[in-house]
């Protein structure tokens, strides 16, 4: 199948099952391959990825939930709290960082771009994040991209013993997709693809 074929594959799937249509072998190295060979700058490698599988999978959703009950009007959390269970049954769940060290440590190196490498770092976390949820939907696996930090950072960091400097960027549960993702509408391309000659 051509890349460009692949890349439609990968859409946000919120209906996952506990589950994976390949064994978690081959998991490790879907994730572990996108890990080795997704750019950054300067070749930074600064993205860290932690693999959340079974009680912890189920533990990160658990304590998500606990943060979020904490900020979330009572009347308002059950919404939050379906939506958090349908996470949570998934098969697992990865957790985006940035390592800030590297950050810093190019920031003294390259003074001149100080301020461009926490934009950088944001911008390889991305391909990153987009690297890995096209190759688990190549797999058969399917994912969504959440974001509820920085909320949960403290007591996650705590649970699962992240180093300090790391900075959570996002959360992916994945598993087999059971739904139909919706028509995806597009802008037309040339508003936002200028061709020049």
């Amino acid at each position: 199948m051509r890349f460009s074929e692949i890349v439609k594959l990968r859409r946000s799937r919120y209906v996952l099952a506990n589950r994976l249509p390949v064994s978690e072998r081959e998991l490790e190295e879907i994730i572990g391959q996108c890990i080795l060979h997704a750019p950054s700058a300067f070749n930074s490698q600064g993205a860290r990825v932690i693999l959340l599988l079974g009680e912890k999978h189920l533990r990160f959703w658990r304590l998500s939930a606990a943060c979020l009950k904490e900020i979330i009007a009572a009347e308002k959390f059950a919404a939050t709290e379906q939506k958090l269970a349908s996470f949570s049954a998934a098969y697992g769940t990865l957790l985006y960082y940035d390592d800030m060290e590297t950050v810093r440590r190019l920031q003294q190196q390259f003074p001149t771009y100080k301020d461009n490498f926490p934009v950088w770092a944001q911008q390889a976390n991305g391909m990153l994040q987009f690297a890995v949820w096209t190759a688990l939907a190549e797999a058969g696996i399917g994912a969504s991209l959440q974001h509820y930090n920085p909320v949960i950072d403290a007591r996650v960091a705590e649970e699962f013993a992240v180093p300090a400097d790391w900075r959570l960027v996002a959360q992916m549960p994945f598993g087999v997709p059971e739904d139909v993702p919706a028509d995806k509408t597009f802008l037309p391309l040339e508003q936002r693809f200028y061709i020049k000659k």
